[in-house]
């Protein structure tokens, strides 16, 4: 279910990672020699009411916290009620149902991480939040809620970064253990050759596996298959060109190895439902503005 607020619909975060109720930053993820964490979407809606979005399954992680009882999440059997005395961390890729009518309060963060939750974790993470968190959530709020044209800002994802990098680092959380060797040289493989769309076949030959087991290994390391995370990095250095670059869209397909102009459309729309030169447009506005 949707429903609007200051103009604008909620439709959730299924597939893509914006709401449409909150402060949009990058829509995809990041490049190998970052921090790993990517600020999709930070939100804030002091009346969120009708929060009913079923069957959810995402690639992207989320933060929730609602300020007030009222709006509940469920994982199969198991229903954890949203409060102040609540941090939710759902990772990506779990199936899950969100619901409540009563409007609460409610902030919410849509992020990529790099790292995985260790197989002993339950998908589901509730954290008691430590004053430190709670002050910077409070702090976040007033900023969303002051931004009456939801525009990105410094402040806004500075804020909200430093909520991550606390929340993430609790020892609460039990994470997979670092990339092997192995799959840490086909990453890298990938980073330098993705514009040549290679193949599970060579990059299970990079690897010295058989293609069933490279294909096994490589879902276990990194959640996806290396076709999605192939097409992933080509999306994402196109992306960074069309917001840093005036190079026309023609010529950033070529660059990141799509065979012309209408396909790198088709691809980059599934991946962010937006066409590249709406997103061009979109995002380096919102960077000239930050």
């Amino acid at each position: 279910m949707s429903y609007s607020t200051r103009g604008h619909t909620n439709v959730g975060a299924y597939g893509q990672p914006f709401s449409g109720v909150g402060v949009e930053f990058d829509p995809l993820g990041t490049p190998p020699d970052r921090t790993g964490l990517t600020v999709h979407e930070s939100g804030y809606l002091p009346d969120n009411s009708d929060w009913n979005f079923p069957s959810v399954f995402s690639p992207f992680w989320r933060l929730l916290h609602n300020l007030r009882a009222g709006h509940r999440v469920q994982f199969g059997d198991q229903i954890t009620e949203l409060s102040r005395d609540r941090i939710l961390l759902i990772p990506p890729r779990q199936y899950f149902h969100c619901f409540g009518q009563n409007p609460v309060p409610s902030c919410w963060l849509v992020f990529s991480f790099t790292r995985r939750l260790d197989e002993s974790q339950h998908p589901l993470v509730v954290l008691r939040p430590r004053p430190i968190e709670r002050s910077l959530i409070r702090s976040l709020c007033d900023l969303i809620e002051a931004n009456e044209t939801w525009t990105p800002t410094a402040p806004i994802l500075h804020h909200s970064l430093a909520l991550l990098h606390l929340v993430l680092c609790r020892p609460e959380l039990q994470w997979m253990v670092p990339t092997t060797p192995v799959m840490e040289r086909t990453r890298l493989h990938i980073e330098k050759h993705f514009a040549t769309s290679p193949t599970n076949s060579e990059l299970a030959a990079a690897a010295g596996m058989s293609v069933t087991g490279f294909s096994r290994a490589f879902l276990r390391e990194f959640g996806t298959t290396p076709a999605h995370y192939v097409t992933g990095v080509r999306v994402r250095e196109a992306a960074r060109l069309l917001m840093q670059t005036d190079a026309t869209i023609e010529t950033i397909a070529e660059q990141t190895g799509f065979p012309n102009r209408s396909y790198f459309s088709r691809v980059f729309s599934k991946v962010t439902c937006e066409s590249p030169a709406s997103f061009r447009k979109k995002h380096r506005q919102h960077r000239e503005g930050q």
